[in-house]
């Protein structure tokens, strides 16, 4: 279901190619930052149920 795209097929399709890398490249980054924000927040709550005399 490609539509003809004629002279253009390469540049169609590698600006596909190109827009799904950065959106998955995005995702990852967000899906990083997320767990390592996770991350902190745990530590942070951790801490202030020891209390802060250890």
């Amino acid at each position: 279901m490609m539509p003809d795209l004629g002279r253009y097929a390469f540049e169609v399709t590698m600006a596909y190619a190109v827009s799904l890398a950065l959106v998955a490249a995005l995702v990852a980054l967000i899906w990083a930052r997320a767990a390592r924000v996770r991350r902190q927040l745990d530590d942070m709550e951790n801490r202030m149920k020891v209390g802060p005399n250890g």
